[in-house]
C-alpha cells in the first residue's frame, strides 16, 4: 500500500529547504568580479573541499537510486570498480593535473590549444558539452524518478517531465550567483544530508529484519539461487558483464580517468584549488572516502532482497515488490521508502536523493557554463575587442540556462531511452558517458604521450570515438549486423574498442614540432 506523505515529511522537506538557503546565503560570495572567481572560486578550495565536492558530484542520484538497484539485483561487485577509480587517479595526478597547472588553465581543454590549435580546443570542449549533457540530462532522470514517486506514487513521462524540471530549477538558481564556490559549499551540505538519510535507512533496514547479523551474512553469502552476493570481485571473463576484474582493470579505469581528469564537471574542482598538489591530494581523498559511501548504498540494496526475497529470514513472509509500479524493480529503493519506512525518515531519505541530485547538476551547469564561455564565448569576444571580466560572469550566467534547458530535455529523453534498453540504472548512467569519453581519452593519449596528431586528426578522433560507441548499441549493433560478440559488450568494452580507434584515428598524422616544444615548455 503507498502511503501519503505525513505532516512529519513535509516538515523535513521544510526544514532541507531551510538549511539550503541559510547555507547559499552563507557561502555565496558577495562580489565575484572575474572569471577566475566564478569558474575556479580564486584557486582557495583546500584539498579536503576538492575531494566532499568531487565525490558529490560523481555519486549523486545515480548511486543513491542505483547502488541500492545494483545490490538488490547482484553482489558487491560494483564496489569493486574502486580499484579501477585508484587507477584511474594515480594517472590523472601524476600526469594531467600537473600539465593543467603549468599552463593555469580555466578548462582541460586549453591544453589543447598549447598541442593542436583553437580549434581542437573547441570541438573538444564542444565533445564534454555533448557527452555532459548527455550524461547529466541522465543523472536528473534519475533524480526525477525518485521526486516523482514522492509526488505521484508512480513514474509516468508527466511526471518525469514536473519533477525534473524542479530539479534543473532550484540547481540552477543555487548556482547563478556564487559560481563554483557556492557549488562547492553547497556540495558539503547535500552530502552530509543524502549519507545521513542513506545510513539512517540502512540502521533502519537492519533492525527490521528479525533475522541476526549472521543469519544474514550467511544468507547472502548462499542464496537459494546458489550465488553469493557478498562476493567483491567477478573474475570471469564474460564481456557482457561490466564488472568483472578485467572490465574494472581496463574500462572502468579508463572512465575514471576520462572522469576525473577531462571532464570539466569533475576536474574543474581540482583545478580551483591552491596548486597541483593539493588538487591530486583532493582527488586521493574523494577516491578512498567513495568506497564506504558505495558500500552504504549497495548493502542497503543487499538488505532489500533480504527483505522482500528471503521469508526464511524474515521469519516466514515477505512484502511485495515494487509491483505498484508495474513490475519495474528499478524503483525498488524509492518503493521501500514510500511504503516502509516511518514518516520522518521517508521525508529525510526523500530530500536524500534531492540533495544528490541538486549536488550533481549545479556542478553540472556550472562546469558545462564554463566551457561554454571559456572555450567558446570569450575567444570569439575577445575578437572584436574584448569585454571586462564582469561581462564574462554574466554571460556564464546565461551559459547556465541555456545548458539547463539541454539537460532537462535529455532527461526527458532518458525515460524512454532507459525503457527501451531495459538497463539497470547504474550501467544506464555509466554508459551514456562513454559516449564523449572515447573520443576524448584517444585525443589525450596522442597530446601527452607522442608527437603525433593535428588539428584535423582530433576532429576525426573525436567523431570516430563517439561513432564507435553508437555503432556498439546491442539495438544498433544487430541492426547493421554485427557479430553478437561486438553486440553484447558491455559498457567498458565499448569504451576500450573506442579509444583505441580514437587513439589510432588522432596519432595517424605527424604532428606540428612548434607546438610540441610550447607544450613542453608549459610543463616545465
Amino acid at each position: 500500500m503507498n502511503l501519503p506523505f505525513a505532516a512529519a515529511d513535509w516538515m523535513v522537506m521544510a526544514a532541507y529547504v531551510a538549511v539550503l538557503f541559510a547555507g547559499g546565503w552563507l557561502f555565496m560570495p558577495k562580489h565575484t568580479e572575474t572569471s577566475q572567481e566564478y569558474f575556479l572560486a580564486g584557486n582557495t578550495v583546500p584539498a579536503w573541499l576538492a575531494a566532499i565536492s568531487v565525490l558529490s558530484a560523481t555519486q549523486s542520484a545515480a548511486t543513491f537510486l542505483g547502488g541500492p538497484d545494483y545490490g538488490y539485483r547482484g553482489d558487491y561487485t560494483y564496489l569493486g570498480t574502486n580499484l579501477g577509480g585508484l587507477i584511474g587517479a594515480v594517472f590523472v595526478a601524476r600526469v594531467l593535473i600537473p600539465r593543467f597547472y603549468a599552463m593555469n588553465a580555466t578548462t582541460v581543454y586549453e591544453l589543447l590549444t598549447r598541442r593542436f590549435s583553437d580549434r581542437a580546443t573547441r570541438w573538444a570542449g564542444g565533445m564534454f558539452l555533448v557527452g555532459r549533457v548527455l550524461a547529466g540530462g541522465a543523472r536528473v532522470y534519475l533524480a526525477a524518478i525518485a521526486v516523482a514517486m514522492v509526488m505521484t506514487a508512480t513514474v509516468s513521462a508527466a511526471g518525469i517531465v514536473v519533477a525534473a524540471a524542479m530539479v534543473v530549477i532550484v540547481s540552477f538558481l543555487f548556482t547563478f550567483v556564487g559560481g563554483l564556490k557556492s557549488v562547492l559549499w553547497n556540495d558539503l551540505i547535500q552530502f552530509v544530508i543524502y549519507l545521513g538519510a542513506a545510513i539512517a535507512t540502512l540502521i533502519f533496514l537492519w533492525v527490521s529484519i528479525p533475522a541476526s547479523t549472521g543469519e544474514i551474512i550467511a544468507g547472502l553469502a548462499n542464496t537459494p539461487e546458489g550465488v553469493n552476493k557478498l562476493r567483491l570481485f567477478d573474475l570471469s571473463l564474460d564481456p557482457t558483464r561490466p564488472f568483472t576484474l578485467l572490465a574494472i582493470m581496463t574500462g572502468v579505469a579508463l572512465l575514471y580517468i576520462a572522469n576525473s581528469g577531462l571532464d570539466q564537471d569533475t576536474t574543474q574542482r581540482l583545478l580551483a584549488c591552491r596548486d597541483a598538489k593539493t588538487g591530486a591530494r583532493g582527488l586521493y581523498l574523494s577516491v578512498l572516502a567513495t568506497v564506504p559511501v558505495v558500500a552504504v548504498f549497495v548493502t542497503i540494496g543487499l538488505l532489500l532482497y533480504v527483505f522482500y526475497n528471503r521469508p526464511d529470514l524474515m521469519g516466514g513472509a515477505t512484502s511485495a515488490a515494487a509491483q505498484e509500479f508495474g513490475g519495474q524493480k528499478i524503483n525498488i529503493f524509492m518503493h521501500y521508502i514510500l511504503t516502509e519506512v516511518p514518516p520522518g525518515l521517508r521525508g529525510l531519505v526523500t530530500i536524500g536523493v534531492m540533495a544528490a541530485a541538486v549536488a550533481t547538476t549545479n556542478s553540472a551547469l556550472n562546469a558545462m557554463s564554463s566551457v561554454l564561455i571559456q572555450d567558446f564565448y570569450r575567444p570569439w569576444r575577445e575578437r572584436r575587442g574584448g569585454a571586462p571580466e564582469r561581462h564574462y560572469v554574466l554571460a556564464g550566467r546565461a551559459g547556465m540556462g541555456v545548458v539547463g534547458v539541454a539537460m532537462f530535455l535529455m532527461a526527458v529523453l532518458s525515460y524512454y531511452w532507459q525503457r527501451y534498453a531495459d538497463m539497470p540504472l547504474l550501467e544506464f548512467a555509466l554508459q551514456v558517458m562513454v559516449f564523449a569519453y572515447a573520443g576524448l581519452l584517444g585525443v589525450y593519449f596522442t597530446a601527452v604521450f607522442s608527437t603525433r596528431g593535428t588539428t584535423g586528426s582530433v576532429i576525426a578522433a573525436l567523431l570516430a570515438g563517439f561513432v564507435v560507441v553508437m555503432l556498439l548499441q546491442p539495438a544498433i549493433a544487430r541492426t547493421i549486423g554485427l557479430p553478437t560478440f561486438l553486440a553484447t559488450l558491455s559498457f567498458p568494452y565499448q569504451l576500450c574498442i573506442g579509444t583505441l580507434v580514437s587513439t589510432l584515428v588522432c596519432a595517424a598524422p605527424r604532428g606540428a614540432a612548434v607546438r610540441v616544444s610550447e607544450q613542453a615548455a608549459a610543463v616545465a
